[in-house]
């Protein structure tokens, strides 16, 4: 069993067809379909059914895929780390993040390591849960990820800042003259609420502290995106949690931030399989450096104080 040859066993899964994955690879299809029959020799059965139109997975190929596309990534990353090793000089680095860490905090560090290291091209991947953020860089997908410590991480994890959870109001609210707020304040108000909402044990992060505020949060509407939430909430649709970076990234200051009483905090993480080198150390220490905000931050899961888990 060879790399080449796992690598042309995802192209044809990819393509669904040999004669694509032929074209893509720049084989013929004979090579390629003797190459993929002496994989199938090496793991004793076959990883695919012939069609008369197309492939599809056996049982036994659906089992072997998820460790194919793992060994072919991690082979790109080593290549990708032995490249950058010397300095960050070359090559390029694969970054992994949150939506929110995304649009409200890596703009500015990008630019940054654009105008030191112009010779590093950054791959951004974006996710909407911390789930499935970890996954991606468990599979490979990514050189390193930036979010909410993972539980029970065997690589390595390096906090870089700490997460304020505000809440959102327009200018003309009740409360835009305020710079706090108890949450028991908010029993009556609706709420924008957003797919990407953190998840702490097994519940929605709003529904939790609201329910132990005494009070059941009314949702008026249900955005897809963080961004989006708070631009409902600036325009008057109802009050919007975000990270307080984020709300700077989607609307600037078109909107009033207040802090709930206590305040709503989580540590988020540069974290990876292996130790960081080369371009990825840099680019995690860059990341601490331009970090939005000020702390050491610790980690608890109850939503009074801190925010643990959840998504961006």
């Amino acid at each position: 069993m060879s790399l080449r040859q796992m690598e042309y066993f995802l192209t044809v899964v990819e393509e669904a067809s040999f004669t694509r994955a032929a074209e893509v690879l720049h084989v013929t299809q004979p090579a390629l379909s003797h190459q993929i029959k002496a994989l199938e020799r090496s793991v004793g059965g076959a990883l695919l059914e012939r069609l008369p139109r197309g492939v599809r997975l056996t049982p036994m190929g659906r089992a072997f895929l998820p460790h194919a596309e793992l060994a072919v990534r991690s082979a790109v990353q080593a290549r990708r780390a032995a490249r950058a090793a010397a300095g960050a000089e070359g090559g390029e680095l694969h970054v992994a993040a949150l939506h929110s860490v995304a649009v409200g905090v890596l703009p500015d560090v990008f630019a940054r390591w654009h105008a030191a290291h112009p010779r590093v091209l950054l791959q951004l991947h974006e996710y909407a849960t911390s789930e499935a953020l970890r996954e991606a860089v468990e599979r490979g997908a990514a050189d390193l990820a930036v979010g909410p410590a993972p539980t029970d991480w065997a690589g390595t994890a390096v906090p870089v800042g700490e997460e304020e959870i505000v809440l959102v109001v327009p200018f003309d609210d009740r409360l835009a003259g305020r710079t706090t707020v108890m949450l028991p304040e908010l029993a009556d108000r609706a709420w924008v609420r957003c797919a990407m909402e953190p998840v702490v044990h097994g519940e929605r992060f709003l529904d939790r502290a609201c329910g132990q505020a005494g009070f059941r949060p009314r949702t008026a509407v249900c955005t897809e995106h963080t961004s989006t939430a708070v631009r409902m909430a600036a325009a008057g649709v109802g009050v919007c949690a975000a990270p307080s970076h984020i709300v700077r990234g989607a609307v600037g200051e078109d909107c009033v931030l207040l802090t709930p009483d206590p305040p709503w905090k989580r540590t988020l993480t540069a974290y990876a399989r292996v130790p960081p080198t080369g371009a990825a150390e840099a680019f995690v220490t860059l990341l601490r450096d331009t970090w939005p905000g000020p702390g050491s931050p610790t980690l608890s899961d109850e939503p009074r104080g801190r925010v643990s888990s959840g998504c961006g």
